[in-house]
């Protein structure tokens, strides 16, 4: 009578789960982003590529009195590019696999998925900084760089630490006060600055909240706010003006694209004598705030993201592109919310309390490690599902709470005494820029 033949099937799946498991409680971006689109590609028949388009917010203005004053509908959207590829392998003669490592498989299998896992979670985690390079090489725009994802505003100069629960306050009532999202409030913190931020809280009189600071060693929930932390998160290394001691790194503005303060998607600086020609003035994701004070200028302030009103926060912006000094200038190309830049005009869109003036200056942050406070549950993230490597056994489980997806497929090549287990993903991300704000920690 034949022996009962081994499931493997049923193996590598047990494998599978425990794994993706690990992934999940492991890595709090991959855990925290929205996976709303997870299956976008089978869920959706009109969806044609590795792309998904979705709504945002779409944006009004009142005016006053009866008389109507029409204005268009415009769709706000924004797509999450799947263009991101990864695997880990194994490979393994007969002799080597009975032996040494069929009962050994589970152990190397959660180091197979610690080192997929990092990939991934460091990857999305790019979005902080926006330069998330598509890396799959299968894909038509491999090596272009997606800039429209993540943040233009900020809290932290990258000089002065980040360190103390009043501060973390004072980011979060930062962020609420220009009018973004104010559910599902989270933030993702550098680990290694965490300690700091709890001691300043021991030394507060907070009894209950302390208590829980010295057992946890971690910040919990205040201020309408879940805070992790990851030690993935990445550093945006400045262009040569921010790097500049005071005043070489402040930038006067010459003229912008757009005088009619519609869509300013471009500034032309003035910059400091000592800066020269130089090819890394400016570095793709450099922060940027205008300046107070100047004589003779306004104070410049975004408009609250609805109602158009004033808020008390200074205008800041991001550069999308690497920019080069030529002479005494530089043109900084500024990251648009939905294919609109800085708008003075007085529109659905405009988001500025007056014109860009000349003469009005702006002072670029230094080089940091990006932490994040993004609301309304739209850092989203795709996993779609590979399909089978028949004939060789394959398993790809979604998880049913996250989306999150990993194939696992293991066979052997007949007769050249090889057998391979293969563990891979496809995956993307995005974030949408009004419902976020970059932490700059100093290095």
């Amino acid at each position: 009578m034949p022996a009962t033949p081994v499931n493997v099937l049923q193996t590598v799946q047990t494998y599978q789960k425990a794994e993706l498991a690990w992934l999940l409680n492991s890595f709090v971006g991959i855990s925290l982003t929205n996976k709303k689109f997870k299956d976008f590609n089978t869920t959706a028949p009109s969806n044609l590529g590795d792309t998904v388009t979705f709504d945002t917010t779409p944006r009004m203005i009142s005016y006053p009195g009866l008389i109507i004053t029409q204005q268009p509908s415009v769709q706000r959207v924004q797509s999450l590019i799947c263009s991101q590829a990864a695997n880990v392998s194994q490979g393994y003669t007969d002799q080597q696999f009975i032996f040494n490592v069929r009962e050994y498989l589970d152990r190397f299998g959660m180091a197979a998925m610690k080192e997929l896992g990092t990939v991934v979670e460091a990857d999305i985690l790019k979005n902080f900084t926006s330069s998330v390079t598509i890396n799959d090489p299968q894909s038509p725009n491999v090596g272009q760089v997606q800039y429209k994802s993540g943040p233009f505003r900020f809290y932290g100069d990258g000089i002065t630490p980040i360190n103390s629960f009043t501060q973390l306050a004072q980011s979060v009532a930062n962020f609420e006060d220009f009018g973004a999202a104010t559910h599902k409030m989270t933030a993702i913190l550098p680990v290694a600055n965490i300690p700091a931020i709890v001691g300043s809280g021991l030394n507060q009189f907070a009894i209950d909240r302390n208590d829980d600071l010295a057992q946890s060693w971690t910040l919990g929930k205040f201020a309408n706010t879940d805070w992790h932390q990851s030690n993935l998160l990445p550093v945006h290394v400045s262009g040569s003006i921010a790097e500049a001691a005071a005043p070489a790194n402040v930038m006067t503005v010459f003229s912008v694209n757009d005088p009619t303060g519609a869509n300013i998607i471009s500034i032309v600086f003035t910059v400091d004598a000592s800066v020269g020609n130089d090819a890394n003035a400016v570095k793709a994701g450099d922060l940027f705030q205008f300046n107070d004070g100047v004589v003779g200028k306004p104070n410049l302030r975004f408009l609250t993201f609805i109602g158009h009103k004033p808020s008390q926060q200074p205008v800041q912006f991001r550069a999308i592109a690497d920019a080069a000094s030529v002479g005494n200038q530089v043109t900084v190309q500024l990251q648009t919310i939905n294919d609109v830049g800085l708008v003075s005009a007085g529109n659905q869109n405009q988001n500025l309390n007056t014109a860009i003036q000349a003469g009005m200056t702006v002072t670029p942050v230094p080089s940091h490690r990006a932490g994040i406070l993004m609301s309304g549950d739209q850092f989203y993230m795709a996993m779609p599902r590979l399909p089978d490597e028949s004939p060789y056994t394959t398993v790809t489980t979604v998880d049913s709470d996250s989306g999150a997806s990993i194939r696992h497929y293991f066979g052997s090549q007949f007769g050249l005494n090889n057998r391979s287990y293969v563990r891979d993903v496809i995956f993307g991300s995005t974030l949408v820029a009004e419902n976020c704000m970059r932490y700059a920690f100093p290095l």
